[in-house]
């Protein structure tokens, strides 16, 4: 729409919508304006069909699987749930309590609704651990001291741990299966019903006493009052005694001297108070079971500015007994609170003490570890050791064989040349002879053993002579090791080895040979002896001494 003077409106034409106040001016829409709106809204009809179109077929192809969708969102469903649990727990570092038909004991418990996002919060924790006949607890003390807090704690832990909800409990907890829960907690008067805050009181006092029972949790705040205190304490005595001997679980709170001292004289009803700082009168939110709790009426009167001569006459109305109980309470809350400051000390020493061991434990570990490592490099340095010598020893080895393969060949080469030099001599005495041209002749190793010591060649003792084979050649002269290794060969290798070595020591005259195979698996052994039995050349044979190589060596005796 657009803005037109009155005058103008017929030179331009449209649709008029409004006009000014002093109608001067009117709103109209021009026929230019009325084709493309038109058209504008064609083309959202359009559009919505089109949409109701995709709409309808993706509904016809998932109609099928409605139930698997159902199902699945159920699941997700389920799973956010769990999940949503888990996170809880987490946050306010809760532990599963065990659920069981036992007594109540609740350790490190605090009020859900105070417990802030990292689980911490500026939360006082309490214990409450119940014997088996503790069926009753009256929890007595200043107002603002937190037993309303307190029962309502307990209630909500109990009702959420058998919902599945992981409560802000520490470790080691214990929480009965309830069958039901009741409570009285606040003011329920009611002007349209016709109830005032006692009347109110007993009538939510009737519906308990009609269904609680064995295995129901029963919350009672301030039983008693809105009454006379004498008939309220006598009614609220009645009500706790027949609670319990239904052997029902309560947690009620209470100002009422006269239900201070029924913990005293009925079996199942234990008392408890939240701790009071008399001194600063403030709270500190500690209870502590056994121990009834002081008002401390007066006292927080006499802080918030009262004037002092009411407090007076008010305190001169205090009867002896209650002012007597009052001074043996205060007297008990001092000891608790020295005995709680004592306990307080011992458990800081035992924590540093547990650290001092576990100190000691660790340095005994890094001692253990220490001489483990030391131990380890010893064993390893004593390995290198013996691979260090072991490569000197085999280098030494390697050294003596060449230095003897080298003096063998040199005694070899110059005995050959010896014996041709002689050999040429006599076939040059045997031509100067006349012979019949075919000259012929031997040479004696005794002679060629002469010739050679008078060259300054190395000479062995003279071994027996041998007859000379079939075509009466003498023996070849050679030297040999009295020992040979087998070790780290296989058998197919050590058989040709073993049988030279046997060959050396008989053409060297030796009278023994030791053959080193090890023990092992003995099968380089097997060889030995099956070798050195077929060998007709070996007289005897058998193992060395303990203290020479014992099993791992065969000595092998050769026939003269």
């Amino acid at each position: 729409m657009i803005p037109v003077r009155t005058t103008a409106r017929a030179r331009i034409g449209g649709i008029v919508h409004d006009e000014s106040a002093t109608r001067s001016t009117v709103f109209l829409e021009p026929p230019e304006v009325i084709e493309l709106g038109n058209a504008l809204r064609a083309a959202e009809a359009d559009e919505q069909r089109e949409v109701l179109r995709v709409l309808r077929e993706l509904t016809d192809a998932l109609r099928p699987h409605a139930g698997a969708i159902a199902a699945a969102w159920d699941m997700c469903i389920a799973l956010d749930d769990l999940c949503a649990r888990a996170r809880y727990a987490v946050e306010v570092n809760g532990f599963m309590p065990a659920l069981a038909t036992g007594p109540l004991e609740i350790r490190n418990g605090r009020h859900p609704l105070l417990v802030g996002e990292d689980g911490s919060g500026d939360v006082v924790p309490f214990d409450l651990v119940l014997a088996p006949d503790e069926h009753t607890v009256l929890v007595s003390g200043p107002n603002t001291g937190g037993k309303t807090v307190l029962i309502k704690a307990v209630g909500l832990l109990c009702l959420m741990a058998q919902s599945g909800i992981i409560p802000p409990i520490g470790p080691q907890s214990t929480l009965p299966l309830f069958t039901g829960v009741f409570a009285d907690i606040g003011d329920r008067q009611s002007i349209a019903a016709s109830l005032s805050t006692f009347s109110a009181h007993l009538a939510q006092l009737r519906d308990i006493l009609e269904h609680a029972g064995a295995g129901s949790l029963v919350l009672l705040d301030e039983i008693g009052s809105g009454t006379d205190p004498a008939e309220g304490g006598a009614l609220a005595a009645a009500i706790l005694k027949t609670l319990t001997r239904r052997r029902a679980l309560t947690l009620a709170t209470t100002h009422l001297g006269a239900l201070k001292q029924l913990a005293a004289e009925t079996v199942g009803i234990v008392n408890a108070s939240l701790q009071f700082d008399a001194e600063t009168l403030t709270p500190t939110y500690r209870l502590l079971k056994g121990v009834p709790g002081r008002s401390y009426g007066l006292a927080i009167a006499r802080r918030l500015g009262l004037a002092s001569d009411v407090l007076d006459l008010a305190e001169r109305a205090v009867p002896d007994t209650e002012r007597a109980l009052d001074a043996l309470l205060a007297t008990v809350e001092a000891r608790a609170r020295e005995l709680e400051a004592r306990e307080g000390d011992l458990t800081t020493r035992t924590e540093r003490l547990d650290e001092d061991a576990a100190g000691v434990d660790r340095r005994a570990a890094e001692v253990a570890d220490r001489e483990q490592a030391l131990a380890a490099r010893a064993r390893g340095l004593e390995r290198a050791a013996r691979e260090q010598v072991r490569a000197y020893l085999l280098e030494a080895r390697r050294k003596v064989e060449e230095a003897l393969g080298r003096a063998r060949a040199a005694v070899d080469e110059a005995t050959a040349r010896e014996a041709r030099r002689l050999l040429e001599r006599a076939i040059e005495e045997t031509a100067g002879e006349g012979g019949t041209g075919k000259p012929e002749g031997w040479v004696s190793l005794d002679q060629l053993r002469r010739q050679r010591e008078e060259a300054g060649a190395p000479r062995r003792p003279p071994s027996p002579a041998r007859p000379p084979a079939g075509a009466g050649r003498p023996a070849p002269m050679t030297t040999a090791a009295t020992e040979v290794s087998l070790i780290g060969l296989r058998v197919a290798d050590a058989e040709p080895l073993l049988a030279r070595a046997l060959d050396d020591a008989v053409l060297a005259d030796l009278p023994y040979l030791r053959v080193i195979h090890g023990k092992g698996t003995g099968a380089l052994r097997q060889l030995v002896h099956d070798v050195l039995a077929r060998d007709t050349r070996v007289k005897r044979f058998g193992f060395a001494p303990a203290n020479q190589g014992g099993h791992g060596v065969t000595v092998a005796e050769f026939a003269a």
